[in-house]
C-alpha cells in the first residue's frame, strides 16, 4: 500500500470516522470468552471500541491515551476490528495495536480469534519500521510487514492469532534501532 494511501486512511480515520460496536460489546449476557468492555475514553465517546477482557495489563491506558489514534488503527485493519486484545506504546516512537472481530476461525473459540495487528509510526518522520504477527500454532507462518513508513506498518492478519506474539521494530535514519519489543496477543500463560 503506498504511503499515499496510508495517509489518506488515516488522515479519514482521525477526522471523525466512527466504528460500530462488534454484537460481542452488544450481547445481553456475553459469554466469559466473547465478553468485551466498552472502553470509555476521556470525554465519554468510545468511537465504538471495545477491548477483550483478557487484554494485557496497560491496554486500557494505550487505547484511553489517544482514542483518534485507537479508532484509526481499527479502521486501518477494517471492517468489524473493533476489539482490542493489546496495545503498547514504545516512548515517543510508536504504538502497536491487535484488534479482533469477535468471530472464532477455528474449533478452539479461545484461541482461533482472527487478530490484525498495525504498528503505528509516532515519530511524524519516515521510519524504516516493521510488524510481524505470530499466531499460537507453530506450523503456521508468520506474517509481517517491513519497510520505511511514515504512518504505519500493516495491517497484518493471523486467522488463529489469539495467544500469538505481534513484534514490533523501528530504526533511527542514523541505524539506531529505537523499538525491538514483542508484545503477547492477549492474555495467555
Amino acid at each position: 500500500m503506498s504511503r499515499v494511501i496510508r495517509t489518506v486512511a488515516v488522515t479519514a480515520a482521525l477526522a471523525g470516522a466512527v466504528l460500530v460496536p462488534s454484537a460481542a460489546a452488544s450481547a445481553a449476557t456475553p459469554g466469559p470468552d466473547t465478553a468485551a468492555a466498552t472502553v470509555q475514553f476521556a470525554g465519554g465517546s468510545a468511537n465504538g471500541l471495545t477491548m477483550a477482557p483478557e487484554a494485557p495489563k496497560g491496554t486500557k491506558a494505550v487505547l484511553e491515551a489517544n482514542p483518534s489514534a485507537a479508532a484509526a488503527a481499527a479502521n486501518v485493519c477494517g471492517s468489524g476490528y473493533t476489539i482490542s486484545v493489546s496495545a503498547a506504546r514504545y516512548g515517543s516512537y510508536g504504538t502497536v495495536y491487535t484488534w479482533t472481530n469477535g468471530k472464532t476461525s477455528g474449533p478452539n473459540a479461545y484461541y482461533d480469534k482472527p487478530i490484525c495487528g498495525v504498528f503505528f509510526n509516532d515519530t511524524g518522520a519516515a521510519r524504516y519500521m516493521g510488524i510481524r504477527l505470530n499466531d499460537n500454532y507453530t506450523a503456521t507462518p508468520a506474517v509481517e510487514d517491513f519497510g520505511t513508513y511514515s504512518t504505519y506498518a500493516g495491517p497484518v492478519y493471523q486467522n488463529r492469532g489469539y495467544c500469538g506474539t505481534v513484534y514490533s521494530y523501528m530504526k533511527q535514519p542514523n541505524g539506531t534501532v529505537v523499538v525491538d519489543n514483542k508484545l503477547g496477543v492477549g492474555a495467555c500463560n
